[in-house]
């Protein structure tokens, strides 16, 4: 539906990944642009995580090529993915429920002094730091996160990808199971997040939801590229008979198999 001049700080050229016989990824293109919340829609199946664990080292595509900041890559390691900038924060959170909020934002990178003792009060001053900078209300931070609601575990998981240097950020389903408060407070830190110059690619099923954050939308069917656009161009019943459209066509596909 439209172009745009600027260079992407992500691209996937032609990417292919397949498990077996099952073509995950076939011949796909994305995009995301500096500065941008881009939402990647399409129904289950889609193709949408595997798109998204190459992005992160995860997997290894079969083919094709990925650009992060203009730099060409034909497959990821997680610490190369990482270093290039690349944060995800997946469905579970990958948040140790035993630990308070600061060993979580420390998990697997823990602040010492004399080079052998875990320094809790440092940890615990920066994760304050970092909690207050982000507009993120904790009220009690030295509790275990299992005793958290749904929307401070989200929100902590969002701090972490956030410390650990990231300016792509990468939250798949972030608002699922949540209630409508804790969903609002999530999306205002995603404009934050925005205003503070990083870039957001966000994996939603929720098309209204897609219409309140993004900028921009890509659409992917099938383990491939269908059309990608600026959300301002178009609406949730628009692109709802886009992605109707795109499974009709798949079904009709089948049938005359």
């Amino acid at each position: 539906m439209g172009t745009d001049t600027r260079e992407p700080i992500v691209e996937m050229r032609h990417v292919k990944k397949a498990f077996g016989y099952i073509q995950a990824l076939e011949d796909m293109n994305f995009s995301a642009y500096p500065g941008e919340v881009t939402a990647i829609v399409g129904d289950n199946g889609s193709g949408k995580s595997t798109l998204i664990k190459i992005l992160t080292g995860c997997l290894k595509p079969d083919a094709g090529e990925v650009w992060i900041k203009g730099k060409c890559f034909s497959s990821l390691t997680v610490k190369q993915s990482m270093n290039e900038g690349v944060t995800a924060v997946y469905q579970d959170l990958a948040l140790d429920n035993c630990k308070d909020c600061a060993g979580n934002i420390f998990l697997g990178r823990e602040l010492l002094k004399f080079g052998i003792f875990l320094d809790h009060g440092r940890m615990r001053r920066k994760t304050e730091e970092l909690l207050e900078n982000l507009h993120i209300s904790i009220p009690d931070i030295t509790q275990p996160v299992e005793r958290m609601s749904g929307g401070q575990r989200q929100a902590l998981a969002i701090a972490r990808a956030v410390d650990t240097g990231g300016d792509i950020l990468i939250f798949d389903e972030p608002t699922s199971a949540m209630g409508i408060k804790e969903t609002s407070r999530i999306m205002k830190l995603f404009a934050g997040l925005k205003e503070a110059g990083k870039t957001i690619i966000l994996i939603s099923h929720n098309l209204f939801q897609v219409f309140d954050i993004s900028d921009r939308i890509c659409v992917v069917h099938n383990g491939r590229f269908v059309d990608s656009f600026m959300t301002k161009d178009s609406s949730p019943q628009e692109l709802h008979k886009l992605i109707v459209e795109k499974e009709e066509e798949l079904s009709d596909e089948k049938a005359a198999w």
